[in-house]
């Protein structure tokens, strides 16, 4: 049998010019990431929740007794402290307009949130 078969010839693409000197991509806008409205929402509900937990856990009879039940309450307070002091950063980036849109920043607080 005499098939004809297709050649193929790789043809190199030019390197890009404008590669170089491109502009950095900014993040998007999410609903919920720091400096906006929404994660300044998020974060004081955070912080209020946290806040009526260690409110209620502190209240219990037998709060000194249980060594782990006081670990508990230590990680509450110090959820409470970490979502209060990121809303105080999202009241500041809003009241000066500054974009929190940095990726150390976001990598930071989601870090510190899976700690915490």
């Amino acid at each position: 049998m005499n098939l004809s078969h297709a050649s193929v010839h790789p043809v190199e693409d030019p390197p890009p010019t404008d590669a170089i000197n491109a502009p950095r991509v900014r993040m998007k806008d999410f609903q919920g990431t720091p400096g906006t409205t929404g994660g300044l929402s998020l974060r004081c509900c955070q912080f209020l929740f946290a806040a009526i937990a260690l409110c209620v856990m502190v209240t219990t009879s037998d709060f000194s007794s249980v060594t782990a039940f006081c670990y508990l309450v230590a990680a509450v307070g110090l959820q409470s402290l970490w979502s209060l002091s990121l809303a105080i950063l999202d009241i500041y980036a809003l009241s000066v307009k500054r974009s929190l849109q940095n990726y150390q920043v976001v990598a930071l607080f989601a870090i510190g949130d899976g700690v915490i």
